[in-house]
C-alpha cells in the first residue's frame, strides 16, 4: 500500500515548506500533476519546480505528464528528479515509443486512463507497466467528486494483474477522501493519490495515517487471511 500525497491541492506560495511536510507525514510517494493547459484545461507547474524541491526529501516522486506533447518533457522531469513519469494511453500510438524513452531515461514507467476511456485500451501494455493509475475524476481540477463507475475498471485491472501473474501498482487519483480510499483498496487499487483530504487536514501525518488505516481494513488480501 502507497500514500501519494497529490502537491496539486498544496499551498502554490509554499512548496518547499509543503513538500517538508508530506515528507514528515509517513507517505511514501510524492504525486506531481503536470498539466499543460492543452491536454487538460489547467496549468499547474513544470520541471524547475520539481528540480527545486528534489533535494528537500527522498519520497518517489511520482510525475503524472497530462500533456499533449509528454516527448519534450520526458528529460527535463527525469533530469529534475522524477522517479517515475506517467504518459496517457489516451495518446494512442505514441504510447509505446514513450515508453521506450522513459526506460531509456533510467525511470520508471506508468500509464493513465481517463474515465471515458475504455480500460480495454490498457490491456496490451500491462507487461510493459510498473503502474497503472486510473483516474476517478475528469483531469484538470483538484477537488472534484469521486466517479464511482470507475470502480469496476479497478476491479478488471487486479483481475488481469493476478490472471497474467504481472507485478504493476494500480494507483487511484481524483476525490480520494477517507471514504473512497477504502472502496478503491477493496476493488484492488494499492497505491491511493489524495491532493485536498491530505494537504487540507490540520495534520498531514495524522491525515495519512488515517487513509493507511482504512485502505488497510478494506485490503482484499488481508480480508481473505482473516477468514
Amino acid at each position: 500500500m502507497i500514500i501519494a500525497p497529490s502537491l496539486l491541492a498544496a499551498d502554490y506560495g509554499q512548496f518547499a515548506k509543503e513538500t517538508l511536510r508530506a515528507a514528515k507525514s509517513g507517505a511514501e510517494w510524492l504525486h506531481l500533476d503536470i498539466m499543460d493547459g492543452h491536454f487538460v484545461p489547467n496549468i499547474s507547474f513544470g520541471p524547475h519546480v520539481v528540480k527545486t524541491i528534489r533535494p528537500l526529501t527522498k519520497m518517489f516522486f511520482d510525475v503524472h505528464l497530462m500533456c499533449s506533447k509528454p516527448e519534450i518533457l520526458l528529460e527535463p522531469f527525469a533530469q529534475g528528479g522524477a522517479d517515475q513519469i506517467i504518459v496517457h494511453v489516451e495518446l494512442g500510438e505514441r504510447v509505446a515509443q514513450l515508453f521506450w524513452k522513459i526506460r531509456s531515461l533510467g525511470k520508471k514507467v506508468g500509464l493513465c486512463l481517463n474515465p471515458p476511456t475504455s480500460i480495454a485500451l490498457v490491456q496490451p501494455y500491462l507487461d510493459q507497466i510498473d503502474h497503472l493509475l486510473i483516474m476517478t475524476v475528469n483531469p484538470g481540477f483538484g477537488g472534484q467528486e469521486f466517479i464511482y463507475e470507475m470502480l469496476p475498471k479497478i476491479q478488471q485491472a487486479a483481475a488481469w494483474r493476478a490472471e497474467r501473474n504481472l507485478s504493476f501498482t494500480i494507483g487511484v487519483d481524483g476525490g480520494v477522501n477517507f471514504k473512497t480510499a477504502g472502496e478503491c483498496a477493496q476493488a484492488g487499487a494499492d497505491v491511493f493519490v489524495s491532493g485536498t483530504t491530505l494537504f487540507a487536514a490540520h495534520s498531514l501525518k495524522a491525515a495519512v495515517a488515517k487513509m493507511r488505516k482504512i485502505v488497510h481494513a478494506h485490503d482484499p488480501a488481508l480480508a481473505d487471511l482473516k477468514a
